[in-house]
Parts: C-alpha cells; structure tokens; sequence
C-alpha cells in the first residue's frame, strides 16, 4: 500500500514539473513573440521621424500595409509572419479644435500575428507636427 501511494505521489509531481517546464516555455515564446512586435513598431516609428511633412502627407508615398518576419535563432522555416498597417489621419478631438490642428497628424501603426491558434495585435500610436518639435524657437 505504502509503495502505492509513493508512485502516486511521485506521478503527479512528475506530471506538475512537466506541466510547469512547458507553461515555461510557451510564455517564453510569447514573450519572444511581443518583443519583436515592439521592435517592429519602434521601427515603423523611427522611420515616420525622419520623413518630411511633405512625405507624411502625400497620400501613397508611406505603404499603409507592410510584413515583417520573425525566425528564432537557428530555425528558418519555424517563423512568425507579422502583418502591419500604417494608418495616417487628421487629429482627434479635443486637439482638432485647436488653431494648430492642420499642422498635426496621427500615426497609427498596428501588428497582428497568429501564435498557435490566438490572433494578437499590438500597436503604438503618436503625433507628428508640421514644425516639428524645437521649431518654434527660431523665426520662420
């Protein structure tokens, strides 16, 4: 009896230390997973920083859907296909009020990938003037 409730015992901890080692590692992956759907924002974001007025608003110069790939270390044909979208749009309100609400635009970019069977999106949004942001010191 005594060698019966042991191997019970241990079976359910075998099966509690298999079950945490895989939870482990699938929030790893996600982890992974989100991380270069921050990069790729951060990347989208850095690229509208060093476009010109002129550039932001000029419809089709700026791709409004873009794809990026994710491949983990050592496999290339295990990977992660992230669709984007940039969206470029008149401001919101309470700041489409304001006297200044033509020389602002709103800059949505969003990620959606599929990670096993879950759809996720992740997206950063900023405002982008027309004089930048340290141009009101010196005169026009």
């Amino acid at each position: 009896m005594e060698v019966l409730v042991a191997t019970a015992i241990i079976g359910v901890q075998f099966v509690a230390l298999y079950l945490g080692m895989t939870q482990g590692f699938g929030i790893v992956q996600v982890s992974r997973e989100n991380l270069r759907a921050t990069q790729i924002l951060q990347e989208k974001m850095e690229t509208i920083r060093l476009y010109t007025w002129d550039q932001i608003t000029n419809n089709g110069f700026i791709p409004p859907t873009f794809t990026a790939s994710f491949y983990p270390a050592g496999q290339t044909n295990q990977g992660l296909n992230y669709q984007g979208t940039m969206t470029i749009s008149d401001v919101p309100a309470p700041l489409s009020t304001t006297s200044y609400a033509s020389d602002l635009k709103l800059v949505v970019v969003q990620v959606n990938w599929t990670s096993g069977n879950v759809q996720r999106k992740r997206e950063m949004r900023t405002l982008v003037s027309h004089y930048g942001l340290h141009n009101y010191i010196y005169a026009q």
